[in-house]
């Protein structure tokens, strides 16, 4: 399925590209007010994802940057739209009214108004009254930045509109089904429906920090950016000095050439006679060819340095700046402050550069001697740096949009590249790994888990494929492992079992008439401990391994007894007070036989129940019971399951001294101390179970 899903997302891709350029050329015929140069791209991003859309928008400006080389420029917003495209997709903003216009204001957003800052930092814009920009800026409400942002994204908000309608009414068509088959893939395993959302891999799993996609994307925006940033700046750094250098040597060129043509005898006389004379207008006419051999040069101009500023002796007239009159005074420039001493001494100085009310320029000054060596004036000429800005400006502004346009390229596809080598796998070998190391089920169900684990079938090539073939070993030698302590466990337990049993026969044989007591008492104990769970009743305590502890510690309750004489155990009569309290002594013997036991084996086990049953099993729930007179519910929970399932047997069972009762009176017994001999909820679940209950007497008591 993958060689046929990434056919059809090229095939995708390439329809895409097809429509981008398709829509352009024929709203452009037209002369439409829209571009709809990105119909494709949502497209492909809707369909399939994050990556054909982001290719799709790339080639389709680098292929209009053949012919337009300016498209190269906008190819980030394009690419900027499919991952918000592809983003809103996947959260079904193309399936309501309210997101597809949601939709609309994003792309305009980015469209109209991201898109706007190129051209404004290109230096492209102009303020027409007849343009929506300048309308704007007209109204006095809005500066230009605002206006010119404002009207980008209005102007963009039909052609987004028309692109949203035209995808909205393509996926309306097209099945979901089939967006599958519209996204590039590349699975190293085997692809799990419950991953795959439409094509896109829903991320369910629980990062701590960062996450392997976050932390890879982190890495190569870092690293990218550094190098960008750093090869810009000493490029622009560089070429910055070299154009302030060439200017510097135009402005100086222009000045030594102008002071060369000037005679400094007549500077004083120009200004005494305010210019009226033959040689000052030949002079005067000098400079302004000079001035206009230049388009570098934004002012010349003649100055004689005074302490209280410049006496005007040439002004060259320009767009910017109307001449000065001859003899005028004007102050010295800031940036000219620091030299003012030098140029009062007729000394030469280093070029200038300022950016003040005359603009951005570099100006050069070259002094003018008369033939006895006295500094008459200074030649001063500006060069422009304004289109050097600006040619600055615009030359970042291409870097930064071609910068993001690879850059979202790439992180596009190193996420779709390690999604799919390092993120998806790892995913699915954590989940399985995960589902198999918490499982506490048979063993039927670990061996599901192993078999569900190699059936991930991880192809990388790498380490992770090796780490994937170590994991796989690794579980099913625990699962073997585990399959051998279960068996060596199941013996254990039988073993025990038995010896339980075997003790309980020895004590049981020397009781003449208490035949088949340890198997009747424990099958009761198992009913009445279930019918406790079943009816939610002391669910704090009821737990799996109680309800296993306390039926195989039911067979040791009378244990006791083993210390008892036979001739009070076996006496056919009515004990007399002795040795009814020589037979009381059962329980506490029993304890003590058992904690001995216990105190033998570490950790939890279930000879504690055990324990309790033997002790306490002839407490009653009103505290008038042996060995301690405890009552209710101190006395254990499985000693009072026993207390019932202890007498009933008692009562049912024939003895020396008494017939065995019928199963009716037996059981009006019961009820009669149920709240005074046991505790009710036992004596309550016990007659909730009744025909289980004969079914076990029947079973041992032939004449019940």
């Amino acid at each position: 399925m993958t060689k046929k899903q990434n056919l059809t997302a090229l095939l995708i891709c390439i329809a895409g590209v097809a429509l981008n350029l398709l829509f352009n050329a024929v709203v452009s015929a037209l002369g439409l007010p829209v571009y709809l140069d990105t119909v494709g791209t949502v497209t492909a991003a809707v369909m399939g994802g994050y990556l054909p859309g982001v290719v799709v928008g790339f080639i389709t400006n680098i292929i209009r940057g053949i012919s337009n080389p300016t498209s190269l420029y906008y190819g980030v917003l394009n690419e900027l739209i499919a991952v918000c495209a592809a983003y809103l997709a996947g959260r079904g903003w193309f399936k309501k009214a309210r997101g597809l216009f949601g939709a609309v204001i994003v792309f305009s957003i980015i469209g109209g108004g991201i898109g706007a800052i190129i051209p404004w930092c290109l230096g492209e814009i102009s303020f027409e009254s007849s343009e929506l920009r300048g309308i704007l800026y007209n109204t006095g409400h809005f500066d230009r930045v605002t206006a010119h942002i404002l009207s980008g994204i209005l102007q963009d908000f039909m052609d987004k509109a028309i692109t949203v309608l035209f995808v909205a009414a393509i996926i309306k068509v097209v099945p979901e089904s089939f967006y599958r088959y519209c996204s590039f893939s590349m699975w190293q395993q085997k692809p799990e429906s419950k991953d795959v959302e439409n094509g896109r891999m829903t991320d369910k799993s629980k990062i701590r920090v960062m996450s392997l996609r976050t932390k890879s994307l982190l890495v190569l925006v870092i690293s990218l950016t550094a190098i960008a940033v750093s090869g810009v700046v000493i490029s622009m750094r560089a070429h910055h000095e070299d154009v302030i250098a060439e200017r510097t040597e135009a402005a100086q060129s222009t000045v030594r050439l102008a002071a060369g043509m000037l005679n400094g005898d007549n500077i004083d006389g120009y200004l005494k006679n305010a210019g009226n004379s033959p040689e000052y207008m030949r002079e005067e006419s000098l400079l302004t060819q000079i001035y206009n051999s230049s388009d570098d040069i934004k002012y010349l101009y003649v100055y004689k340095t005074e302490a209280d500023g410049c006496c005007v002796v040439f002004d060259v007239d320009t767009e910017d700046l109307d001449g000065q009159l001859i003899g005028s005074v004007v102050p010295y420039d800031p940036a000219l402050v620091g030299k003012i001493p030098e140029l009062l001494r007729g000394e030469e100085i280093d070029p200038v550069v300022s950016d003040d009310q005359y603009g951005y320029i570099v100006t050069a000054y070259q002094p003018v001697y008369t033939t006895e060596g006295r500094c008459a004036c200074y030649v001063g000429a500006d060069v422009d740096l304004n289109p050097m800005a600006l040619a600055e400006r615009s030359f970042l502004m291409k870097m930064i949009s071609i910068y993001f346009g690879f850059l979202i390229l790439l992180c596009t596809f190193v996420v779709w590249l390690v999604d799919y080598h390092i993120v998806f796998p790892v995913r699915s070998i954590t989940e399985n790994v995960d589902a198999f190391s918490f499982n506490e089920e048979s063993q039927r169900v670990l061996d599901e888990k192993v078999k569900e684990i190699r059936s991930v079938d991880v192809h990388t090539g790498d380490e992770l494929e090796a780490l994937y073939q170590s994991l796989c070993r690794l579980t099913l030698n625990q699962t073997e492992q585990m399959r051998s302590i279960k068996r060596l466990s199941d013996s254990t337990a039988k073993m025990q079992d038995g010896l339980i049993i075997t003790m309980a026969d020895l004590v049981e044989s020397r009781d003449s008439d208490t035949g088949a007591h340890v198997q009747k008492t424990a099958a009761y104990v198992r009913i009445i401990v279930e019918g406790l769970k079943k009816k939610g009743y002391y669910t704090e305590k009821i737990t799996p391994k109680f309800m296993s502890d306390v039926v195989r510690s039911a067979p040791l309750h009378d244990v006791g007894k083993i210390n008892i004489p036979d001739k009070v155990l076996n006496k056919p009569g009515k004990l007399t007070d002795e040795e009814y309290e020589i037979m009381k002594t059962h329980t506490t013997a029993g304890k003590r036989i058992i904690e001995n036991a216990v105190s033998t084996i570490e950790g939890d086990n279930y000879l504690k129940e055990a324990r309790n049953m033997a002790a306490f099993h002839h407490e009653r729930w009103d505290g008038k019971g042996y060995p301690e007179g405890i009552h209710g519910q101190v006395i254990p929970l499985s000693a009072r399951i026993m207390a019932v399932a202890d007498v009933f047997d008692a009562l049912t069972s024939p003895r020396v001294y008494k017939p065995a009762f019928s199963i009716e009176k037996a059981l009006d017994i019961l009820n009669e101390g149920s709240g005074t001999q046991f505790d009710p909820k036992c004596v309550e679940v016990f007659m909730d179970a009744l025909p289980e209950v004969k079914v076990i007497l029947r079973k041992y008591n032939k004449d019940a």
